[in-house]
């Protein structure tokens, strides 16, 4: 199976750091967040992978060249003009193999250890044109809980709610093609679209996940980072 990175992103809420690199060339702990990808990508089975990409993307091709140290092998699909998410997947589409019906795709600021088989295999089994990871949605903040009489009774730090959220990581079958924008937002406009159809599945996952946004996001995932591989060591 192919893999599609959507590597386009300005970052502008991660200046200065986006200054001259486009958002998944930031770099965590000395590997941009599009070398934590491809090695993800690459412990789970994928070997071929379409880098979407746009702005800077001199910087991506230049660092990453054929992908042959990374282990896998990259295609590059060019923006010559912003063509928004939806568009440039579009324009990705192009490069898949023959005879490949599927494909996974992954917005390019997403850091993760999902494992891809049991995805493909929800993919496969609940016939939907695409399957979306979700995860759990943690709050930001810390929750006080109060009893009946407005008593305080307890904190909780940071606790998973009752919700889901898009992980920005998909399998898509080739079918969807024709349904993606030349223009926008898939999000906006296809996944919408194919929810009302009842043709968009899910697969819940609580795998390590995280989308680095903020330099906030940046802080924090560092920080987690650095405790794996210090626990990792350790163990």
């Amino acid at each position: 199976m192919q893999a599609i990175i959507l590597a386009g992103g300005r970052g502008e809420r991660l200046r200065p750091f986006t200054e001259d690199r486009p958002k998944p060339m930031v770099e965590i702990l000395g590997i941009p967040i599009l070398g934590y990808q491809l090695q993800w990508l690459q412990s789970q089975g994928v070997e071929d992978v379409i880098v979407s990409c746009g702005y800077r993307h001199d910087v991506i091709q230049n660092y990453f060249g054929s992908g042959e140290k990374w282990g896998v092998k990259i295609q590059y699909s060019v923006e010559t003009e912003p063509l928004g998410r939806g568009g440039a997947l579009k324009l990705a589409f192009r490069s898949l193999a023959d005879g490949e019906d599927i494909c996974l795709a992954t917005n390019g600021d997403v850091i993760t250890n999902v494992r891809l088989k049991p995805l493909i295999q929800t993919h496969r089994q609940n016939g939907c044109l695409a399957t979306l990871v979700l995860a759990p949605f943690i709050s930001p903040y810390g929750i006080v809980e109060a009893d009946e009489e407005d008593k305080v009774v307890g904190f909780r730090e940071k606790p998973e709610l009752p919700y889901w959220m898009n992980a920005g990581i998909y399998v898509l079958s080739r079918e969807i093609e024709s349904m993606l924008p030349d223009q926008g937002d898939h999000e906006t406009s296809t996944f919408p679209q194919l929810a009302a159809e009842r043709q968009l599945g899910a697969y819940k996952s609580r795998a390590y996940w995280r989308s680095v946004d903020t330099v906030k996001d940046l802080s924090e995932v560092t920080k987690e980072l650095e405790k794996r591989l210090l626990t990792s060591f350790i163990a």
